[in-house]
């Protein structure tokens, strides 16, 4: 992958990392309980993963064949995802859920991460007040 694409991947993981948190944080009521529940059930009411996913591949123009090879390019050397292909489906289309799926990993990772680190600030700060 070459630098810019790079760079570019880079941008958009990081700008959906920081919209999704400040959402999980708003419907959850802060950092720590949005850490839960997207530990304890990331498709669950208030988190919707997949779902997140989903419209971030729309919105960033992804869902096709060429954003699918995109993902799958700067994400090369991650475990591919146990998925399979369903009857009828085109291969732009398994590619697509190919994509998502090692994206969404990857996502979830790095929210829990965003979450712990602002979980931390909410703690230091109720302990200074």
């Amino acid at each position: 992958m070459d630098l810019h694409e790079r760079q570019q991947f880079d941008f958009l993981l990081h700008t959906a990392v920081e919209r999704y948190v400040e959402r999980l944080e708003q419907r959850n009521k802060g950092a720590r309980k949005a850490l839960e529940r997207l530990r304890r059930e990331p498709e669950g009411e208030g988190v919707w993963l997949s779902e997140f996913v989903g419209v971030l591949f729309d919105d960033f123009l992804l869902a096709n064949s060429a954003g699918a090879a995109f993902v799958m390019r700067a994400l090369a050397s991650r475990k591919a995802p146990a998925l399979s292909s369903k009857p009828g489906e085109t291969v732009e289309q398994f590619a697509i859920r190919c994509a998502k799926s090692v994206f969404g990993e990857l996502f979830r990772q790095k929210t829990e991460e965003a979450l712990e680190q602002h979980a931390s600030f909410e703690a230091a700060t109720a302990r200074i007040e």
